[in-house]
């Protein structure tokens, strides 16, 4: 087992880079076996999650090649329409090779999802909108698999989600782009990673129309080309690293981003204080002053992402009255706060009223379990050294910042998850000021 060691209480200046979207990388591999010729994706995340999906092609009998930060991915010959059941318990976006395994095969074999355990999260709105598409589903308890075919082929179909799903919109965009017909997605999502997924589909030859925000048209082709494609900077390792500035009472220049999908977070930043700024070629953030207290409630896009709450809730621990988040997106998001309290958090979970669960709430209210979905924060505090365990990403990124604005010496266990989604994490918080080191247990 690996920790970090974090001596808090160092200022995070100077500036760096963002390496491109997670939440992007993942889905474009998917997206490269749905032709049997070369994709070519520059700027990708080399962090384990990536790896991982990278094996599942491998295992499926593609070929991977990476240089430096440029993955050459080409899926000649499907050799096995079935997902390794290791490979597929780490992570979640395995069952998204459903699409092209269909596509190309007409059968898929994929174990139950793994991943971050923050959730339910459960995908029977895309096995729901499969179905239509004229896949037969069934999933056996005794093996763990769900077993997929499409005797005559994908068709298309007029699919409305009942609930927003980024996964699910890009599942069945996926599916749909050899499907025979037209298929139409009402109440899609609309994060900005979606629409990137969609240029790279594009680029090989899809034919896919945002009609409106929420409704997706995708007319099938016969056959995709490969194609070459870059991925934009990850939003979340920005929040991650302006949080991390402001916390520290730094200033810390993002080199090569912009204003787009960070509206909210920057609207927050106005709201309770802090310092950021416009610049040619990136974004500068910086603290300025003592903060206000703020309410924010999570929700899909072009809401306040529920993956910036953990970052925010630290943020908050600086701010001058008392703060409350309202998770809405996922049931068990809270996980971090018992740790943070460890490192002297003033903190509270609650359940905030609400009249109507099924409307508010993006998750499936049957699968709650009794979480608390609220959070109250009073600040501010002075946060101190501790011992923590990360339970998975998100948490992880906000035990570090907390960490790093903490006095004293403070170790992180758990660190392996935060491998999932940010690059040499500790190196480059290193480059800009944070007193951080990773070492092995035994």
């Amino acid at each position: 087992m690996e920790k970090f060691i974090i001596k808090g209480g160092k200022k995070l200046n100077g500036s760096l880079s963002i390496v491109g979207s997670k939440n992007v990388a993942l889905k474009v591999l998917v997206a490269a076996c749905l032709t049997s010729e070369e994709i070519i994706v520059e700027n990708v995340p080399l962090i384990s999650d990536f790896l991982i999906m990278a094996d599942i092609i491998k295992y499926l009998g593609g070929e991977v090649r990476f240089k430096d930060h440029t993955v050459f991915v080409r899926l000649k010959e499907i050799s096995s329409d079935r997902i390794s059941l290791d490979r597929a318990a780490e992570i979640r976006t395995s069952y998204m090779f459903l699409a092209p395994l269909l596509a190309r095969s007409g059968r898929a074999i994929i174990p139950n999802p793994g991943g971050c355990r923050i959730g339910a999260r459960p995908i029977d709105r895309i096995i729901d909108g499969l179905k239509k598409m004229g896949v037969g589903v069934k999933y056996d308890s005794k093996d763990g698999f769900f077993h997929a075919i499409a005797p005559n082929g994908l068709r298309g179909t007029t699919y409305s989600f009942s609930k927003n799903t980024h996964t699910g919109t890009e599942t069945m965009i996926l599916a749909a782009v050899m499907a025979k017909g037209r298929t139409i997605l009402n109440n899609a999502a609309q994060e900005p990673e979606i629409d990137e997924l969609i240029g790279l589909l594009s680029r090989m030859g899809a034919k896919i129309v945002r009609k409106k925000s929420r409704t997706i048209v995708i007319d099938g082709v016969s056959g995709l080309h490969g194609a070459r494609f870059i991925i934009a900077p990850d939003r979340n390792e920005v929040v991650t690293f302006a949080v991390g500035a402001i916390i520290t009472e730094g200033d810390v220049f993002i080199k090569n981003i912009t204003t787009r999908g960070l509206e909210e977070f920057l609207e927050m930043l106005d709201r309770v204080g802090a310092g950021y700024e416009e610049k040619e070629g990136g974004i500068r953030f910086y603290y300025k002053g003592q903060l206000k207290a703020a309410d924010i409630t999570t929700s899909f896009y072009p809401g306040f992402m529920t993956d910036w709450q953990g970052p925010w809730a630290v943020l908050m621990t600086k701010a001058s009255g008392m703060s409350t988040i309202h998770e809405t997106v996922y049931e068990n998001r809270f996980t971090y706060a018992e740790e943070l309290k460890k490192l002297g958090g003033h903190i509270e979970l609650f359940n905030p009223k609400v009249k109507n669960p099924d409307k508010v709430y993006n998750f499936n209210t049957k699968d709650d379990r009794g979480f608390f979905h609220g959070l109250r924060i009073i600040g501010p505090v002075k946060l101190h050294n501790g011992v923590v365990m990360i339970s998975d990403l998100r948490a992880g990124a906000t035990l570090v910042l907390a960490a790093l604005a903490a006095k004293g010496e403070s170790v992180l266990f758990g660190i392996e998850h935060l491998d999932r989604g940010y690059e040499r994490l500790d190196k480059r918080l290193k480059s800009i000021g944070a007193n951080i080191k990773r070492e092995s247990e035994g």
